[in-house]
């Protein structure tokens, strides 16, 4: 092979070599520029991805706070506190003076000054009065009286509900009390008329070793303060028993002073009660025994009921003489416990 032969072919295999550098270097910048435009890329989108994101969640934020906010409102209607109709008394005037000093000289003469006040944690929702009588005639005999006065007030509670509701519920019950009382004869109930919101006079006759001896007891309802009124009364030693008439007039007459001081100590009678109204139940058929407590008791005051229900007066007689009549007066009941 000549020399200048071998020179052109040594200048074709030069330029090819150039032209081979030449293309691989286009082809690592093409490839270089895609990796960077991949790279600036990928920012953008992550930046776009995140503002969508944070779109999306703003949303869902208001709708959150949104359905939160609706639950709370409707939750809150629904746990609020039932309410009751607000009691109408607030109190009870002071026992032992809710009968007048007339009317109790009429009652009890030889006790009309020795009323005996029962105990009680709270007397604004219970409170108790007691007199006794003993007028000694000599070979006569004597004639024994006694009065009991218990008051019993309900409060309004959402438990137990309304003050006046629980009235009328024990107000019944007193009433069947009353009527059931272990060895009474000749039972009789009858409505009393313009006293309090309703009112009920139960008589019977109770016959005992000492005399025979006549029970009235009036049941009142005012408001919602329930009132329980016992007056009996007895000849002893040979003493002619009292008018059961006599006996049951007074007894109203004394239940309808001690209305006007449940009135009169709560406002001349409280939200609206006049004490006029002629209501009454009807007279439920004797059931139990005078000495079972009813089992309503008033919200908010002490949950004990009276130790001794009054007309278990009519058992604690007096003996037959003056002076035993006298030892054996009802005195514990005088202390009736709350």
């Amino acid at each position: 092979m000549s020399e200048g032969t071998m020179q052109r072919r040594a200048q074709r295999d030069g330029q090819f070599d150039q032209r081979e550098q030449r293309a691989e270097r286009v082809t690592r910048a093409g490839g270089l520029n895609r990796l960077l435009a991949a790279a600036v890329a990928v920012p953008v989108m992550l930046v776009a991805a995140g503002c969508s994101s944070d779109s999306g969640s703003g949303d869902d934020a208001k709708d959150t706070s949104a359905s939160t906010g609706s639950g709370s409102g409707a939750d809150s209607t629904a746990s609020a506190a039932p309410t009751v109709q607000a009691a109408a008394y607030k109190t009870l005037p002071e026992a032992c003076a809710v009968v007048s000093k007339k009317t109790l000289t009429e009652l009890v003469p030889k006790g009309a000054a020795s009323g005996k006040e029962g105990t009680s944690s709270d007397t604004a929702a219970r409170a108790n009065c007691s007199w006794s009588s003993l007028a000694n005639n000599g070979v006569k005999g004597s004639q024994f009286r006694w009065l009991n006065v218990s008051l019993l007030r309900f409060e309004s509670d959402a438990t137990t509900g309304d003050g006046e509701s629980q009235a009328k519920t024990y107000y019944a019950k007193q009433v069947k009390v009353s009527q059931a009382v272990s060895g009474a004869k000749n039972v009789r109930s009858e409505p009393v008329a313009a006293t309090g919101d309703e009112a009920t006079s139960v008589h019977y006759d109770l016959k005992k070793s000492e005399g025979a001896f006549k029970q009235q007891t009036v049941v009142v309802r005012v408001e919602n303060v329930v009132l329980t009124l016992d007056y009996n009364g007895a000849g002893l030693a040979g003493d002619k028993a009292p008018s059961a008439e006599t006996l049951t007039k007074s007894a109203e007459k004394a239940a309808k002073e001690a209305v006007a001081a449940v009135q009169s100590a709560n406002g001349e009678g409280g939200s609206g009660s006049s004490g006029t109204s002629t209501k009454s139940p009807s007279s439920p058929s004797p059931s139990g025994s005078a000495s079972s407590a009813p089992s309503a008791t008033p919200s908010k005051a002490p949950s004990k009921a009276p130790s001794k229900a009054p007309s278990k007066s009519a058992s604690a007689t007096p003996g037959a003489t003056a002076s035993k009549a006298a030892a054996a007066a009802p005195k514990a009941s005088a202390s009736t416990k709350s």
